[in-house]
């Protein structure tokens, strides 16, 4: 049986069609066309072994170090954490793998067509900090490069507050640097790029398996520093493992409300799934280790916990300046600074250029938001953000509960009220008659819940940002992201029940299509035709609303 895919006629791609609207629609924003879904379950696997190999992976491993916990309690707290969101990350990107459409486009089917627009610009400000945040790590260890070649580079007079900045004058060069590098990475086309991931993970490999070696060797072996223990006890250190769990948790929502993003370039939807729910938590554990080991060694050389491994790196060249340490810092900081290019483009720029896509489809295409979010990204000042280690876990765990809520919500409308089932076409036009258009493009219901799963975490999150709440709102807060979902989800079900839209479906089976074109499969060849005579608007019972049977 041949398959009809609307996007691919000749009508729709010259702009003729008349349910398409500019605002709504570009090429970024529409199915990936056959010929670039060529992601299997190895590229999948690989894909998060890579992305994480990162020293951003570091940076968050050690940060419940610095609360107190020992090593080995900090490595349990990240993988269970990382275990909950690969879940969540891979039952939500499941409509992009199946319908290879984005974050932007499958939001709308919940919040609306234009309602979709309120959640992609939460989405948006969260991979803008974060690109801003990959690039002063990246930065950093552009510095250590730099400081390995020219040692005045340390003795450039500093010009920002003492212990508010990640990063010194000679820093801000290395930032810089890094930022130029990166950006000249941009034009590459995305299905291209894979390759390069495969070479990042054998360079942050060999850095982090040089580095670990002689951090080891100078804290005299492994069993001084395996032996450290907590420096908390009894019920604090109980709210502390809770709070970590959750944090770690909360560091990747970004990744569990747009995995449509990655998951789109699936050759078969279920590529998309094991491989991640077990490289993600998998790839976390091993790159955890690692940084909870390195980080624990300078206790034990220099006294103190230095939680920032390129900062510890640095801390190293400085003790000892000679030829064969600069030589083995500037090889080190390459690898990790190589990997930073590559892990702000996948998490940070790929998902931001959707993002902004989608806001302004008629003149931004992914490429564009890909610059934007560059030049963002640096005008933020993102290096006062890891200026301390509470600095940084106060910003992962704030945002939470916006995108809890919006993932909640997106939960609801893809298992539940339409059971696997999308209009696509529908989510790219502003007719009365479509599905997602609901009342003038927003759905009230998304927004009753949305506000609803935000609102028991409010309080909290402005504790965060230095306002006086109660031990309890504070310990509340350690489940913003279980209860923002949870809630956002039941309330949106409850809603829908209450007043259903006329997206919802009729019928308990499940829906999802079952059949999709794969690049070796026949190609997607159509008309607009049959699409009116199909689809039978409120009785969704036998049509795939991915593609329809010609």
């Amino acid at each position: 049986m041949a398959w009809v895919c609307r996007f691919e006629t000749k009508e729709y791609r010259e702009g003729r069609c008349e349910n398409r609207h500019q605002w709504l629609d570009n090429d970024d924003l529409r199915p990936i066309p056959v010929q670039d879904r060529t992601y299997t379950w190895r590229t999948y696997f690989w894909f998060w072994l890579s992305a994480n190999a990162t020293p951003a992976s570091f940076y968050g491993a050690t940060t419940a170090l610095a609360a107190g916990l020992s090593l080995w309690e900090g490595i349990a707290c990240q993988l269970a954490g990382q275990i909950i969101i690969a879940a969540i990350l891979c039952v939500n990107g499941r409509a992009g793998s199946v319908y290879h459409i984005s974050y932007p486009a499958i939001v709308r089917a919940s919040f609306g067509v234009w309602g979709g627009y309120w959640p992609v610009i939460n989405r948006v400000v969260m991979t803008l900090v974060w690109t801003g945040v990959n690039a002063v790590q990246g930065g950093q260890c552009t510095y250590v490069m730099l400081h390995a070649i020219f040692p005045s580079i340390a003795r450039i007079p500093d010009v920002f507050p003492a212990n508010a900045s990640a990063l010194n004058s000679g820093g801000l060069i290395g930032f810089a640097v890094f930022w130029i590098m990166t950006t000249s990475f941009l034009h590459i086309e995305i299905p291209k790029l894979k390759w390069y991931i495969y070479i990042k993970l054998v360079f942050f490999v060999m850095s982090c398996i040089g580095m670990l070696a002689w951090t080891v060797k100078e804290a005299g072996g492994i069993g001084p520093v395996a032996r450290q223990g907590s420096t908390v006890h009894g019920i604090a250190k109980s709210w502390i493992i809770a709070q970590y769990i959750w944090i770690y948790c909360a560091n990747c929502a970004t990744y569990a409300s747009n995995a449509a993003d990655f998951m789109r370039y699936a050759k078969k939807p279920n590529n998309a799934f094991w491989p991640q729910l077990i490289g993600f938590p998998l790839s976390t554990l091993l790159v955890g280790l690692l940084g909870n080991i390195v980080g624990s060694t300078s206790q034990v050389i220099f006294g103190d916990l230095i939680w920032n491994p390129i900062t510890l790196l640095d801390a190293m060249l400085t003790r000892d300046y000679s030829p064969r340490t600069r030589a083995a810092a500037f090889f080190l900081a390459l690898g990790f600074m190589y990997s930073s290019i590559f892990s702000s483009i996948f998490e940070n720029s790929i998902p931001a250029g959707n993002d902004l896509a989608a806001l302004w489809p008629r003149f931004i295409t992914i490429r564009r938001g890909f610059y934007i979010t560059a030049v963002v990204s640096y005008a933020m000042c993102p290096w006062y953000i890891l200026g301390t280690a509470s600095s940084f876990v106060s910003w992962l765990a704030s945002y939470q509960i916006f995108l809890s809520a919006i993932t909640g919500v997106m939960l609801c409308q893809y298992y539940i009220i339409s059971r696997g089932h999308f209009i696509v076409p529908d989510l790219y036009t502003t007719k009365p008659s479509g599905l997602y258009w609901y009342s003038n493009g927003w759905n009230y219901r998304a927004y009753v819940a949305y506000v609803l799963g935000i609102a028991p975490n409010f309080y909290g999150f402005l504790g965060v940002f230095g306002v006086h709440v109660t031990t309890g709102a504070q310990r509340e807060y350690y489940f913003a992201y279980p209860i923002g979902l949870i809630i956002s989800f039941m309330a949106y079900w409850g809603l829908c029940i209450l007043d259903p839209p006329k997206c919802m479906s009729r019928q308990d089976s499940w829906k999802e299509p079952s059949d999709y074109v794969a690049p070796e499969d026949e190609s997607m060849v159509g008309d607009d035709s049959s699409l009116e005579t199909t689809k039978e608007r409120g009785n969704l019972t036998n049509v795939s609303l991915e593609v329809l049977a010609a």
